[in-house]
């Protein structure tokens, strides 16, 4: 560009130029600097390659950054571009500079000091703003990928009777290039602006004109483009009225039009929308009429229309239409809201029935009821993991997970029971002694899984382990028991190679082994070690003896890091867990498709609904998006424990979003068809997305318009009683049978309390098996709204003030110096019209530091029974023959006694039932004693011999009746 200003050009200093010397080091150090930077570069990128080709899924990483370069060019090309044309039309539009003013003599010598490196200036300012607009677009990658791969939900919304892809995969989109069309304009005028008055074009003291015609038509039609997309703002902002959010009736993420949006807001928008063209055109005219006069005037309008039209006119809507009659006003809009969330959520078709929660059976109906209704689990795995860990650990470099899982497995008959299980997994920091060899070479892998029955526990109150010890053997048959991927794996390991790992030890010693998995991204290659070398800062890889022929390293280890990597567009749920299928151990990850685009569904932010007192950053969700309004466990994954093979299977056929994103990323998920009949048996109905729906359905399970405006019907998730950590009670598997099912299906349950208090207001239950025809189905239980049943937090309390309970927790503690009483899981079972609330208690310490389950309290109604056993309390509170010997007679206020002691005196001529009684007396001292002692074996036993004893006193004394 040659300059056409003149002036002059002042004194030139002189500055020493280095020496040669000097040049050549400084060259040399900069070649070297970049070398290193550009191999750090390629070092990451050469390693994602080679891990995303060594899991099989190198077509994702293909894929997105093909979309992420292109991304990159397209938008960084065009910013630069637009940049780089208003600066050259700025320049060749500058005037001459004939007569110099006092203004244009001190900007002379910035023009003379650039004149030489202008071309320079220009591309390096244009280099700048694209990189800066490319780095960004390339962040867009998603809804990229979703606007050209859309697939419609064939849902409209009520108000613009559009599609919902269109607010959940284009809208996004066109609000993307939007933004980026404002941010080319403003720096484009911003550079242009500089440059016109760098040369002379603008003026700011000097005398005349402020702007030459060429300046003003440059800079108008700069501000035409930029009204014109204000413009399409405007226009786009009609529709993003279906999916914006606002606080209304105590619902922070209210989503879609209110009375006010629709009446008000709308047309507002339509309007300036048309100013905003009129405004536009204004300024375009100036090319003509060379004057800002009438463009300025319809910016102030389109200014003061944007106040009155789109501010001041919907507020004095709300103030004098809505508010003297909101309710009726704001009825349609409450229901297509209602609507739209209960379906966006998947709780549409959601139960809701009434129940008593009262009985009015007798005992014996209640006493059969009992052992029907559920499969009560008394194994909390939420507290016996610190047995596991005593009792299986057998080494401190394996641990267990602090939560572990419930599943189902067959028994020995065949029949299928809740399990407990947990994965024995390599604990880094058990190792006994830390360096670089053993951390990463020779200890690398857990070994085995280990279950207990979850609805019953041996006699000392430890598990009753089905499968256990090291290499495990039980129930579960032959399997491939190595763990090289799992939740507490997250270091690296390099197997394969000369350096022999530790399999496992057992008495005949350490037992050596060679991993001969496919998992892993070869080393041999020394460009290889020298890129792992860096990206994991370990020099050491590049030239330790250690690796040689067939070493391979593992990483990205943790079932939830593996799925997220290979399919970077799904939800991850936070509790994945283990399961044997086909001889393998095989992680099963829930995972969700989402949108934070579904029109009128209320939104929810998955960080927060998804917390519970058992939360913590092993069991969080990983959330692409952590607001949405629309959530499916579209995939179910699995990760093998041995090889690390992730597998994505669909699961639902239905969702648009999961659709969208097969089209983008194809063959990458498998059809549901290609889950096995065994893996089937062990999938289950995901937890996070259960929080997510039971929290949406504290307010909406009401489906009629005016019952939610009045809020009278809001439910709240009420915090864990046990925990006492203020946050909610986590979901609880159980199989159990509903009142309108002829049988027990395993279920996802929870409770609900009405705000602000304590008593119960529902239960909520879905079917978790995924073999179920039932599978999903949503059953919640609402009680009358003046009922009297207790919630979770009244029960425990209940359970701790208890004249009976009570005194035999205290004794409990008091069986040792360093004793503790854990309560376990309050489990809530719908049996007969009324509740039944079942909670183990477990004892640490009195000669151990883990928790042994000592005795179960169960409460039904105003009847409380605490025995060892869940059979012996089920007993106490209804009677082995449905006769209960814990309610007392009527007119009778006496509590009953605080442990069951047996009556010491008995119909005479009855020597069976004297024998009864004197054995039951016996077994009572015997208890007692143990008691006092801290054994709680023979306690347990001594236990079991009342119960036995006092049922043959039953008996003996209905025979002698009858006689």
């Amino acid at each position: 560009m040659p300059d056409r200003g003149g002036g002059s050009s002042g004194p030139r200093i002189r500055v020493g130029r280095p020496s040669r010397r000097t040049r050549t080091l400084l060259i040399t150090i900069g070649v070297l600097a970049g070398l290193m930077i550009a191999f750090v570069i390629f070092a990451g990128f050469w390693t994602d390659w080679l891990w995303y080709r060594s899991v099989h899924y190198s077509s994702v990483f293909t894929t997105t950054l093909w979309t992420k370069v292109g991304l990159f060019f397209v938008f960084g090309l065009l910013m630069a571009g637009a940049v780089g044309v208003n600066i050259y039309l700025a320049h060749r539009l500058r005037p001459p500079l004939s007569a110099m003013s006092l203004e244009q003599q001190s900007l002379d010598r910035y023009r003379m000091g650039l004149a030489p490196y202008k071309k320079w200036v220009l591309l390096g300012v244009c280099a700048v703003v694209g990189l800066i607009a490319g780095g960004s677009a390339s962040g867009q990658w998603r809804l990229w990928l979703l606007w050209t791969n859309a697939t419609k939900f064939d849902v409209k919304d009520p108000q613009f009777h559009k599609d919902v892809s269109f607010y959940a995969f284009d809208l996004p989109w066109y609000r993307f290039l939007l933004s980026f069309g404002f941010a080319a304009v403003v720096l484009s005028l911003v550079a242009a602006a500089l440059v016109h008055y760098l040369y002379g074009g603008l003026r700011i003291t000097s005398p005349g004109g402020r702007a030459t015609a060429a300046a003003t038509g440059h800079l108008s039609v700069l501000l035409g483009i930029f009204i014109s997309l204000k413009a399409v703002a405007y226009w786009l902002d009609r529709y993003g009225l279906a999916v914006k959010s606002s606080g209304f009736k105590a619902t922070d993420n209210w989503t879609g039009l209110r009375y006010v949006d629709a009446n008000a807001y709308l047309p507002a928008k339509t309007i300036l929308f048309c100013i905003a063209v009129i405004c536009a055109l204004l300024f375009f005219a100036t090319l003509w009429r060379r004057t800002w006069s009438l463009p300025m005037i319809g910016f102030g309008l389109m200014v003061l229309s944007a106040i009155l039209i789109g501010g001041l006119y919907p507020a004095i809507v709300q103030k004098f239409q809505v508010q003297p009659n909101e309710a009726a006003k704001e009825a349609p809009y409450i229901q297509k809201n209602i609507d739209a969330t209960r379906a966006a959520y998947g709780i549409k078709d959601s139960q809701v029935k009434p129940y008593s929660g009262t009985s009015e059976s007798s005992t014996e109906k209640l006493r059969a009821e009992a052992d029907t209704t559920a499969s009560v689990r008394v194994l909390d795995p939420n507290v016996v993991s610190p047995t596991y860990q005593q009792l299986q650990q057998t080494r401190g470099y394996y641990a267990f997970p602090s939560t572990l899982d419930v599943d189902r497995y067959s028994d020995a008959k065949g029949k299928e029971q809740d399990t407990v299980v947990g994965l024995r997994e390599l604990n880094i920091n058990g190792i006994p002694e830390n360096n670089w060899i053993n951390d990463h070479f020779k200890y690398t892998h857990g070994y085995g899984i280990v279950a207990g029955k979850g609805t019953d526990v041996a006699s000392d109150g430890s598990p009753d382990f089905t499968e256990k010890d090291l290499p495990t053997t039980g129930q579960l048959g032959t399997y491939e028991q190595r763990v090289y991927y799992g939740e507490r794996t997250t270091q690296y390991s390099i197997v394969g190679g000369p350096t022999q790992e530790i399999d496992y030890t057992d008495a005949g010693g350490e037992k050596p082994f060679t991993y001969t998995g496919k998992s892993g991204v070869d080393l041999s290659n020394p460009l290889t070690r020298a890129a792992y070398a860096v990206q994991f800062g370990e020099p050491q890889i590049l030239y330790s003896g250690a690796i040689g022929k067939g070493s391979k390293i593992l990483y990205n280890r943790t079932p939830k890091e593996r799925v997220e990597s290979v399919a970077p567009w799904l939800t991850i749920d936070g509790d994945p867990y283990p399961a044997v299928v086909n001889g393998q151990v095989e992680w099963i990850v829930d995972a969700y498709t989402t949108t934070n685009g579904y029109p009128y569904a209320s939104r929810t932010t998955l960080g927060d609904t998804t917390t519970d007192s058992l939360t913590d950053d092993q069991r969080s969700v990983i959330a692409q998006q952590n607001q949405v309004n629309y959530i499916r466990n579209s995939v179910k994954a699995t990760v093998n424990a041995y090889t690390g093979e992730v597998t994505l299977y669909q699961w639902d056929t239905q969702d648009p979003v999961l659709k969208t994103w097969m089209k983008a990323f194809p063959h990458t998920v498998q059809p549901k068809d290609k889950i096995s009949a065994e893996l089937m048996d062990h999938l289950r109905y995901p937890q996070d997305l259960f929080k997510v729906q039971r929290q949406l359905l504290t307010k909406y399970h009401v489906t009629k318009a005016s019952t939610f405006y009045t809020g009278s019907e809001v439910w709240e998730v009420p915090d864990d009683p046990a925990a006492q950590t203020g946050k909610a009670v986590p979901p609880y598997y159980l199989s159990l049978k509903m009142p309108d099912q002829s049988e027990q299906a395993f279920s996802l349950t929870s409770t609900f309390t009405p705000n602000d208090r304590s008593n119960l207001s529902a239960f909520m239950a879905v079917n978790a098996d995924a073999s179920s025809k039932d599978y999903g189905t949503i059953r919640v239980l609402q009680l009358p709204p003046n009922t009297t049943v207790d919630g979770p937090k009244q029960v425990q309390a209940k359970l701790n003030s208890d004249n009976k309970v009570a005194p035999q927790i205290n004794q409990l503690k008091r069986a040792g110096a360093d004793t503790t009483v854990e309560y376990g899981n309050l489990l809530t079972v719908p049996m007969d019209g009324g509740l039944m609330y079942v909670e183990p208690v477990y004892v640490r310490g009195a000669g151990n530091n883990y928790p042994l389950m000592k005795s179960v309290v169960v409460l039904f109604g105003d009847r409380i029974g605490f025995q060892p056993t869940l059979k012996a309390a089920l007993d106490e509170v209804f009677g082995p023959d449905g006769e209960s010997t814990t309610k007392p007679p009527p007119g009778d206020t006496t509590e009953p006694p605080t442990t069951t002691s047996p009556p010491t005196t008995s119909p005479p001529g009855d020597a069976t039932l004297e024998q009864a009684l004197t054995d039951a007396q016996k077994a009572y001292d015997d208890g007692q004693a143990a008691l006092k002692k801290g054994d709680w074996q023979a306690y347990g036993e001594a236990q079991k011999k009342l119960s036995e004893a006092l049922k043959q006193a039953r008996e003996a004394e209905k025979a002698a009746k009858g006689t």
